[in-house]
């Protein structure tokens, strides 16, 4: 088996998604898959699939490809997502109240097992199968069910705040949703998921598109014009 730990970023990104199409494969009934396939579905080159997919410790075989059920038994343990992982969230607002009651993050190998806030008036009420825990208890909580990872999702003025109470009760990992750059010592591992970039990206995205097309339509105009 390939060391997970060599595997270069860029690549552990884009496993998640090579993940998503094996599975979908597999209930189509398939039993192997090229790289070929794999890369259009993509919109990659298959040499960098194959790169990638070594990375796991899963060759193809010429004319045969992949076997699918190992490669998502291989994808799944460089992951880490064959072992659940417990997980708090702190914020129950509307981010955080999503976060806990979606159901999908069992197939990443998370586990999210409680949710906090400050605010008395939502403590003791019910988000998904989790009811909502006062945050001064917190560090009982951790040292007791010893969890390691904790999920931001408080306002952007409490964010800091809030890292820095939940490093020192013993948080190893972090996965930021607030729209706010932490300061985490080293040995914590920090994660941002940043909305407002993602849509950025779209909007410009979006926008190159229209004018691709726009152009295109004004090309075609003059040609048959």
């Amino acid at each position: 088996m390939a060391d997970e730990l060599n595997i270069p970023i860029p690549s552990v990104k884009r496993l998640p998604s090579y993940l998503r199409i094996l599975r979908q494969a597999k209930e189509n009934g398939e039993k192997n898959i090229s790289a070929t396939k794999l890369a259009l579905e993509l919109g990659l080159k298959p040499i960098q699939v194959r790169k990638d997919l070594a990375s796991t410790g899963i060759e193809g075989r010429p004319k045969v490809g992949f076997v699918i059920d190992e490669l998502i038994m291989s994808i799944t343990h460089v992951l880490g997502w064959d072992n659940a992982t417990d997980a708090l969230i702190i914020g129950a607002g509307n981010m955080g109240s999503a976060l806990a009651a979606y159901d999908g993050f069992s197939a990443y190998g998370l586990r999210i097992v409680a949710i906090f806030d400050k605010d008395p008036g939502k403590i003791g009420r019910s988000v998904g199968n989790l009811e909502i825990l006062p945050v001064d208890t917190i560090y009982q909580y951790i040292k007791s069910h010893r969890v390691t990872i904790a999920v931001i999702a408080v306002p952007a003025n409490q964010a800091q705040a809030t890292a820095d109470m939940l490093v020192k009760c013993g948080i190893r990992g972090i996965w930021n949703f607030a729209p706010k750059n932490l300061r985490v010592p080293e040995d914590v591992v920090l994660q941002r998921t940043d909305l407002a970039a993602s849509f950025a990206v779209l909007s410009v995205k979006l926008g190159r598109k229209y004018c691709e097309e726009t152009e295109g339509e004004v090309i075609e105009s003059d040609i048959n014009g």
